[in-house]
């Protein structure tokens, strides 16, 4: 492979997988992205512009979606809409962008051909109880929680179909939570991190028992490289990286890092259907494509990008108002 196709490529991931691939890589890029209010241009800042190429286009516009694919060796899908708060608010981008986006891109990947991977998340499983020691397998049953999750489990389900009906070659990987560098202010960790720079207390959903499986985004990009290389054409791999967290675990660990006491913060309502927790058991990835990751440290890399967002204010500032706005109409 030497030209990709990344979708959603100015988003948080998806850019951090462009940056990761240019610098591993000798694969030039075209990144096909919508910029929303979660893509922006700055994200793919610093890159060669003879290896990535930006198209302004929407994933479920067959005529943009087709000429670009026609030209692709691969296809790495990230784009999505992805905030649960977004999805009990207003369900349908995630009907149209997950499941109609995913459509017309697996439709063009079948007629020219084209190696396709699925960028998915583990969300699509719903929950474990907090002191259940399983965790989350391919195998897993299927069993979203909210609009968001049930979009994107509906789009693996239409890959897994286009691979067994057609033949296409694709991969799926579900993700843990990411964090890291570049990533929109309304999502957990960069809020918390912000709003203490800001000089405003976190803010808490209900006690903080909530558990995620924490992995830095540089390690999801290395693992998806990996699958586009190796992996078998019709598996699913899930990509964790061993780090379980509360909540409220994290919240203390950035106040700790800022330089704050551990209980600067206030609790809020919590919001509904809120999945207790999730851990990935990425035992296939490690032992079938010998993938381990990088950042084993969560605080060290939860350090660091507190250093990033500290050093790039001018990046995450405009957005912040617009973030703090929609959270204080809901009531958080």
């Amino acid at each position: 492979m030497s030209k990709l196709l990344v979708t959603g490529g100015a988003g948080f991931i998806g850019s951090n997988f462009v940056h990761y691939a240019v610098a591993n890589t000798d694969h030039d890029v075209v990144v096909l992205d919508k910029l929303t209010y979660a893509g922006d241009r700055e994200t793919l800042a610093g890159l060669p512009e003879d290896r990535v190429r930006l198209v302004v286009g929407d994933i479920a516009d067959p005529e943009v979606v087709d000429a670009l694919v026609a030209d692709a060796d691969a296809v790495v899908h990230y784009a999505a809409e992805s905030h649960n708060d977004n999805s009990l608010s207003d369900p349908s981008p995630f009907v149209h962008t997950n499941l109609i986006g995913t459509f017309t891109l697996l439709e063009a990947a079948r007629k020219h051909g084209t190696r396709f991977h699925h960028i998915s998340t583990d969300e699509v499983y719903g929950d474990l109880e907090l002191d259940d020691p399983a965790k989350f397998t391919p195998e897993t049953p299927y069993n979203p929680s909210s609009p968001y999750s049930s979009t994107k489990a509906g789009s693996d389900l239409l890959v897994r179909a286009w691979v067994r009906s057609f033949g296409l070659e694709a991969t799926i990987s579900n993700c843990s939570n990411n964090y890291g560098p570049r990533q929109h202010v309304e999502k957990f960790i960069p809020r918390q991190i912000t709003n203490v720079i800001d000089g405003v207390r976190p803010r808490l959903y209900g006690a903080g028992e909530n558990v995620r499986d924490w992995i830095h985004a540089d390690d999801h990009s290395s693992a998806v490289l990996r699958i586009l290389e190796s992996g078998r054409i019709g598996e699913t791999y899930l990509i964790g990286a061993d780090g379980e967290r509360s909540n409220l675990e994290v919240v203390q660990a950035i106040l700790r890092l800022m330089g704050q006491e551990p209980d600067a913060f206030d609790h809020v309502k919590d919001r509904p259907g809120h999945d207790m927790r999730y851990a990935i058991d990425a035992t296939k990835l490690r032992e079938e494509l010998g993938w381990a990751p990088a950042f084993t440290d969560f605080e060290a890399g939860l350090a660091s990008t507190i250093d990033w967002y500290r050093a790039n204010e001018p990046w995450w500032r405009k957005q912040k108002a617009e973030a703090e706005a929609k959270y204080a109409q809901a009531g958080h």
